[in-house]
Formats: C-alpha cells, sequence, structure tokens
C-alpha cells in the first residue's frame, strides 16, 4: 500500500485532528443532549454538568462503547469492494470522520440536538455509496442499525411511563408523600 509508505505519517496526523475535532463536536452536541435539563433546572451548573459529562462519557467509551465502535469500523463497509485499492478506505474513513465532525459543529452551533451516532453511520454510507458503490455498504447492517434507531426511543419511552406512574402510585398518590419518597428513593 504505497498511500501509507509515503504518506503515513500525514495520514495519522490528520486522524488524530480529524479525531479531535469529532470530539469536540461530540462533546458539545452529546453535553447539552445529555445535561441541558439538570443545567435548565438548577439541579447542577454548567461546570458540575461538564465534570459529571467527563466521568461518565469516558466510562461509558472504555467500558461499553467498544460493539458500537466495532459495528461503525466494520460493519458498515463491505471491504472486499476495495481490496485492491485500499487507499480509498484510508481517504473515505478520513472524509467520513472529518464531514461527520462538521456537521455535528454545524448543528450544535445552530442548537440542533442530533445524534453523534446518525452522523457518524451517514457519513460512511455516504462515503461507501459516493466512493465505492452501493453494493459496498451492508445493508442488513444498517437496517439493524436503523431499527435500532426506532426501538430505542420506544423502548425508552415505555420504560419511562412505567417509572412516572410507579413513581405517583407508590409515592405522590399517597397519604405521606414524604413517608414514602424517603421509603423508595435510595
Amino acid at each position: 500500500m504505497e498511500i501509507i509508505a509515503t504518506y503515513g505519517t500525514i495520514m495519522v496526523v490528520l486522524a488524530v485532528i480529524f479525531g479531535l475535532y469529532m470530539t469536540w463536536g461530540v462533546g458539545a452536541n452529546d453535553l447539552a443532549n445529555a445535561m441541558g435539563t439538570s443545567v435548565g433546572a438548577g439541579a447542577v451548573t454548567i461546570k458540575q454538568a461538564v465534570g459529571i459529562a467527563i466521568v461518565f462519557e469516558f466510562s461509558g467509551a472504555v467500558l461499553a462503547g467498544g460493539n458500537v465502535t466495532k459495528t461503525i469500523r466494520k460493519g458498515i463497509i463491505d471491504p472486499t469492494n476495495i481490496v485492491h485499492s485500499p487507499e480509498i478506505l484510508v481517504y473515505g474513513m478520513l472524509a467520513a470522520l472529518l464531514a461527520a465532525a462538521v456537521w455535528l459543529m454545524i448543528a450544535s452551533a445552530k442548537g440542533w440536538p442530533v445524534s453523534t451516532t446518525h452522523s457518524i453511520v451517514g457519513a460512511l454510507v455516504g462515503f461507501a455509496l459516493v466512493g465505492i458503490g452501493p453494493n459496498a455498504v451492508n445493508w442488513a447492517k444498517i437496517g439493524k442499525i436503523v431499527a435500532s434507531w426506532v426501538i430505542s426511543p420506544i423502548i425508552g419511552g415505555t420504560i419511562s411511563f412505567l417509572l412516572v406512574m410507579s413513581t405517583r402510585k407508590l409515592i405522590f398518590d399517597t397519604e405521606n408523600p414524604l413517608k414514602n419518597a424517603r421509603r423508595y428513593a435510595p
């Protein structure tokens, strides 16, 4: 692979720069999504929200992010279509990383709460379609990813509904809500 031999250092430096830019975009977008209500309600300050996010975003990435990373890294694009031109994969991955980062920063600047995962998956599918062709996209995997985007809010909403109804029944709709709050709350 001549590109790595000739431009390997430049590619690594670009990957680091684009990766850091993406990380900045993720922080700008996801911190607001995750902590906006807590800061808005006055439960935590912005400084506390940033501290909480640093701990839990990092922990989540390290402890639970491996499968998501594997899917994004290996599951979306079928590399057999570019075996004879691996430099296309290098260029495409760099382009997808930069495109997702730019989109996150635009959305964050406009105040639009967008999904980081949607952004990078869309960028990878775009690269595969334009740079390689429709056969390069693992459509079965994309179907599963899109299904998870539909199912996740339904499951989250159902769990939230059950928690609210349980809280209402066990705490608020009782003769002594304060006593029951102490009993059921951690």
